[in-house]
């Protein structure tokens, strides 16, 4: 069983932390890794930078920029990871677009990603048809659970094939007003919340998207599995620096 069906199955609500690979600085990719665990992240979405990130805020995007810049690619970042299952046990999930897979090799990829311990993959801009019919097998071969996306705006047609062709959970997208606020879901993103739940998919939701705090965890994680945290631990980063970890993960988990 993949280590993200495992976790899964854990009775608790999941904490997701969402970081740029190579960012604050190039080589503290394994490190944030190791404190996280440490410190009590559930699952860690490792971001993979790139030069166009349409689908990112500013914040993101920033911090793509940055790994950029101090050198971050495809190749540092194996090779980063290729001793983490050594010092982590826990899901780790590549983030990024399809355009640098391609670029590697798809099969070259994911084989990589098996090698080196990554459990599952993100990729925004790749369509769920085109996965399917084209890389799913692919995926499959390598033990690669790939996660797709879902916003308010997702038919139920949609949701459901979604659901039929995935294996371990959906990223739920809660399209908050504004990302990274501190002021809480609105009505819509609980209604859209709850009708999610109620329609008893078989594999579970884990919210992302304008969470950045107990408040926005805890109403996150009222009809989900779990929750994503991208930004605000990106403005951890910057402001903090990697040596306080810990005080932003029991922020968010009131500990």
């Amino acid at each position: 069983m993949n280590r993200i069906q495992k976790k899964l199955q854990e009775n608790h609500k999941l904490l997701s932390i969402y970081f740029t690979a190579g960012y604050p600085s190039l080589e503290d990719t394994a490190s944030i890794i190791q404190s996280l665990e440490k410190n009590g992240a559930d699952m860690i979405e490792i971001g993979l930078p790139f030069s166009d990130p349409l689908a990112d805020g500013p914040t993101i995007q920033a911090s793509s920029t940055q790994a950029l810049e101090n050198g971050m690619t495809t190749n540092v970042l194996f090779n980063q990871l290729k001793d983490i299952r050594k010092t982590v046990s826990i899901p780790l999930i590549l983030m990024g677009y399809f355009n640098p897979m391609l670029q590697y090799g798809v099969e070259a990829f994911c084989a990589k990603c098996q090698e080196i311990g990554i459990d599952g993959l993100i990729i925004p801009d790749l369509p769920v048809d085109v996965f399917n019919e084209h890389y799913k097998a692919i995926f499959d071969r390598h033990g690669l659970i790939n996660v797709f996306l879902i916003t308010p705006q997702t038919s139920i047609d949609r949701i459901k094939f979604i659901d039929s062709i995935s294996k371990g959970f959906i990223y739920m997208v809660s399209t908050a007003s504004v990302t990274g606020s501190n002021s809480g879901f609105g009505t819509e993103q609980t209604t859209y919340f709850k009708r999610i739940a109620d329609m008893k998919l078989k594999n579970p939701q884990i919210v992302g998207f304008g969470i950045s705090n107990n408040e926005t965890f805890t109403q996150a994680t009222q009809y989900a599995k779990g929750a994503i945290i991208g930004s605000a631990f990106i403005k951890h980063l910057k402001h903090a620096g990697t040596n306080k970890i810990g005080e932003f993960t029991a922020s968010i988990l009131n500990k």
